[in-house]
Parts: C-alpha cells; structure tokens; sequence
C-alpha cells in the first residue's frame, strides 16, 4: 500500500475511531446521570425537564454517530474509491476551459454533497427536533430556505471560486498569498454585507420595540461606549422554539440581533445580563482574536496546499489519476479535516476561555445571579444537558459546562 493512502486510512482510523469512542462516552455518562438533577439546580430544574434533556442529547448522540460512519464512507468513496475521478471525467469532454472545468466539478461535488445530506436534514428537522417540541418549520419553509440558500450559495460562490482558482492557475509561486489576501477580504465584506443584505432573505428583523428591555439595553451600551446600528428581534420562532441572541456585522453595519423566543422566555433584567454577555466578547477583542486565529489558519492551509498541488503522490495516492489545481483545492477541503481534529480540545479550551472572561465583564456590567437564571433558564429551554462528558465536553463544547460555567460565576 503507498505511504500516504496508509497514512490517511490510519488518520481516518484515529479520528473516527476516537469521535465515536467520545460519542458513546457521551451517551453513557448523561445516561448515568439522568435519574436525578444536580445537587445545585434541583431548584431551578424539575426531574421532568432534566431527563428530557438527557433524552434529547442521546438522542443527537446517537443519529450523530450514523452520520459520522455514513460521512467515512462516503469520505473513502470520493478518495480512494476514485468519486472525484469520476466527477472529473463527467466533465472531460466539455468545451469548458480549465476554469470553466474546475469550477463545474467544484459545484458539482458541492451540489451532490448536499443532496446526499439533505435526508439527514429532514430527519433532524422533523424527526428529531418534532420530537422534542423544538421545530416549527413546515415543509415549505424548509424547502424554500434550502433554494434560498442554494441561490445565494451560487451567487457569492461561484464567482469565489472562479477567483481563487484564477490565482491558483496564474499568479505564480506566491498564488496561496494573493488567494489568502482575497478570502480575507471576502469575509471582511461579509461581514459587513450579512447582517444587511443576506440575512433578511431569510428572517423578518423588527427595531426593538420601545420598552424597559430597549431602555436597559441602551444604558448599557452607552455605558460601555458601544455604538451598533440598532437593536433587533428576529422572527426565529417560525423555524424553532430555541432562543439565541448575538451580534453581527462589521463597522457601521454593526447591529444586535434577539430571537423573539429569547425575548418571550427571559426577563429585561435577564436580557440585559446575557446582553452584557455579549459585550463582554467585543471588549475583550474576543471577536477580533477569533478573526486573526482564523485568518492565520487559512494562511497556513494555502501554504501547505500549495505544496501538495506540486506532489504527484497526493493526487494518486487519494484516488485521482488526473492533477489539476481544483482537485487538488477539493481533494484538500476534503481530507484536512482527519488531519486537523486533535486540534479542537485546544480549540475548544480558548473558547471556553473567552466565555468566562465575557461571563465575568456581565458579572460587573450587569449581575451575575440574573446572568445565572438566564443561562439556567436556557438550559431549561433548549434542553441543553448539565451532565456532559467532561472529555467530550474538552473536545467539543465551546462554552463551558452548566456547572463550571455558573460555579465561576457566583465567583465573581
């Protein structure tokens, strides 16, 4: 067997291997700990509510882990058993050039990657959320988000890619450095462009109502030299019944979004304490942080694949006969991900980090006890778990479980 395909099975081998082995410690440790509440939120969280949460969580666990065997196998499909040859192929004998060509089989192994996903989607839309009393979107719904997003997709990616796959053919040896440049400025423009022209393609988004909540949140952005283009609810309650809020957009376009369940399941004083959550993340750049984490990983990943686009071996030895620069782009998207996934505790570990410094600035902006009943009531509402697997929990969970993270806050 050639060295590389070796390495990629055995990687495919430890990666999966440990995810379903995390998985079914998963399971097992919010089994064990479903016939009775914590000591610390058997006041706040009825017997009822708390095994519903263990049952919703097992239940995700478990289909999960169907979609990680089934998502390996097809992983082995498009590789090694010559998939992406084959779309190659299909497209060989068009009039396309070569970016024509590239980009075609690019679209073409999104498109049936999407299709082949959609079943699973229905099935956690209205299998598994339906059963839980989360989901409120209808069929049509769903089927009109899906070609709303397709649409869009198409409209912003294709010419993306046409571009990075440009650069790729033509800008010589330093082609990953101008890509990298221009996916930075891609995502700089998206975020200032999301919140004002994508979004509501999808959502209504209503200026906050005048109101203690307004007038609370006000106060303590002025208190905190935070200014945002406007305070919005969003109609998240036609697709489902759980709560969010968050910040968007870039500059001028910078804007506070709440999903009207949030608004109808906590109390002004509560918004205000999760509200300073939030903030909590901008003062301390976690956002910023994040950006330059990302921007700098990007940098690395085109580095690297500029070197494996030069090497015969990563092409033939993954399952493709014919090199070329757009396979090499989706021979890479693909596979990176079984060499990067030990990496996500340490990923995992400067979230969480981040959280406890947002939930200590709301602590002295706000309250930490209405912080506290808020992310309780969350829990309570979302059905999150407050037994997680403290080793799954290091590898997946960005925020810090229910425990810790409320144990921290009565700290402060």
């Amino acid at each position: 067997m050639p060295i590389f395909t070796l390495i990629f099975i055995l990687a495919i081998i430890a990666t999966i291997g440990t995810q379903l082995w995390l998985s079914i410690r998963q399971t097992k440790h919010v089994m064990d700990n479903r016939p009775a509440v914590p000591a610390e939120f058997s006041e706040s969280i009825t017997l009822e509510e708390h095994q519903k949460a263990a049952d919703y969580t097992t239940t995700k666990s478990s289909f999960g882990r169907k979609e990680l065997i089934i998502s390996t196998l097809l992983l082995l499909i498009w590789t090694l058993g010559g998939g992406l040859q084959w779309l190659d192929n299909l497209w060989a004998n068009s009039s396309l050039g070569e970016l024509g060509r590239g980009t075609a089989v690019i679209i073409s192994f999104l498109i049936i990657s999407s299709l082949i996903d959609l079943p699973a989607s229905l099935y956690r839309t209205f299998v598994i959320e339906e059963k839980f009393g989360f989901n409120k979107s209808t069929f049509k719904t769903f089927a009109v988000d899906m070609v709303k997003n397709t649409l869009v997709s198409m409209v912003i990616g294709i010419p993306l890619i046409m571009l990075v796959l440009w650069l790729m053919n033509t800008a010589g040896s330093l082609w990953w450095l101008y890509a990298w440049i221009v996916i930075t400025a891609f995502s700089i423009v998206m975020m200032w462009a999301y919140p004002k022209f994508i979004a509501p393609i999808f959502n209504k988004f209503t200026p906050l109502e005048e109101g203690e909540v307004l007038d609370r949140i006000t106060t303590l952005l002025e208190r905190n030299g935070f200014n945002s283009n406007g305070v919005f609810m969003m109609d998240g309650s036609r697709r489902s019944s759980h709560g969010n809020a968050y910040f968007t957009g870039f500059g001028k376009t910078k804007r506070i979004v709440f999903f009207d369940t949030l608004l109808k399941q906590l109390s002004p004083t509560q918004i205000e304490a999760v509200l300073a959550h939030e903030l909590g993340h901008f003062k301390h750049k976690h956002v910023l942080k994040g950006m330059m984490v990302s921007m700098t990983m990007t940098l690395v990943g085109f580095a690297i694949l500029a070197y494996l686009m030069k090497q015969d071996w990563f092409f033939q030895q993954l399952g493709v006969q014919n090199q070329s620069t757009y396979m090499a782009l989706v021979l890479f998207l693909l596979v990176s991900p079984v060499f990067t996934f030990f990496i996500g505790p340490i990923m995992s570990w400067w979230s969480r980090k981040h959280e406890f410094e947002a939930d200590a600035f709301a602590a002295k902006e706000s309250s930490a006890e209405e912080l506290i009943s808020a992310l309780v009531g969350l829990y309570k509402k979302n059905a999150g778990t407050l037994t997680p697997d403290p080793l799954y929990s290091a590898f997946y969970d960005s925020h810090p479980p229910a425990s810790i993270r409320i144990a921290h806050l009565r700290r402060q």
